[in-house]
């Protein structure tokens, strides 16, 4: 019979419990690809991040100029989620392209402000100037909502989330509304009298969003979303993210960086 020393017994359960913890030990992070437009959101991420990090999950915050190709990239697999647009924007990319995702948590709200580079008031916005907004309809859309919850303009009634120049039907300013990429609103302000801007684009713009000559009220369906796939959206990761984005770190991270300009809307 052989016979099994202390010591020896002792480096067998040694051996045996280093076995038993290689594979947590190896056990590489969960990566999640998430997409962002830069400026808030990006800079609330960065935030997430290192949390995430102690859960298990490494986060990489991939940035995006535009508005379209972060859901091009989401739906293609080229991400595993994105945070960037608000509820009405992705029902209607879902609606005219195609895409199978799904909202899975709220963010932040960003109140859209008119700018000027020429006037400090609204009222001195003489009339027949030109005035800058998107050009695709759901921000565009809630540019000429903004213009009319201010009485600048009259739309046409029924027209939802997403009118375009052509239900105005009353313009007692008779403005000319110019259409241009989201991202490029910024660069219009030399040339324009005044332009809506995406609170986002103002900030890596350095526009002060508080120098808005009119603004948003702060309600209504714009606050922000994390979108996911849909076939991913119960997967255990996608819990994860959205109680990270959701703890107090973050609500008081925003609040104290953004100072009001950017409003945690959950």
């Amino acid at each position: 019979m052989a016979i099994i020393t202390r010591r020896a017994a002792l480096a067998a359960s040694a051996v045996i419990a280093l076995t038993l913890s290689v594979p947590a030990l190896a056990q590489a992070p969960h990566i999640v690809r998430i997409g962002v437009s830069p400026g808030p959101h990006a800079e609330i991420l960065e935030q997430v991040k290192p949390l995430l990090a102690k859960k298990g999950i490494d986060l990489k915050i991939v940035e995006f100029s535009d508005y379209v190709v972060p859901n091009q990239a989401l739906d293609a697999g080229e991400l595993e989620a994105n945070s960037f647009q608000n509820q009405p924007y992705l029902d209607n990319q879902v609606k005219d392209r195609g895409f199978k995702l799904v909202s899975v948590g709220l963010t932040v709200n960003f109140p859209l402000g008119i700018y000027s580079a020429k006037h400090k008031r609204w009222a001195d916005v003489p009339d027949g100037s030109s005035v800058a907004i998107m050009n695709d309809p759901t921000n565009g859309g809630r540019a000429l909502l903004l213009l009319q919850d201010k009485g600048v303009i009259k739309l046409k009634d029924g027209v939802g989330f997403k009118p375009g120049p052509i239900d105005i039907v009353a313009n007692p300013k008779k403005l000319k509304i110019v259409e241009v990429e989201a991202a490029q609103t910024p660069r219009t302000l030399a040339d324009v009298a005044a332009a809506a801007i995406n609170t986002n684009y103002a900030v890596d713009a350095k526009i002060e969003p508080t120098s808005a000559i009119l603004r948003e009220d702060p309600k209504g369906p714009y606050v922000n979303v994390i979108a996911v796939r849909t076939a991913d959206k119960d997967k255990p990761w996608v819990k994860t993210l959205v109680e990270t984005y959701h703890t107090p770190e973050i609500k008081a991270f925003i609040a104290q960086r953004f100072k009001g300009n950017v409003l945690a809307g959950w």
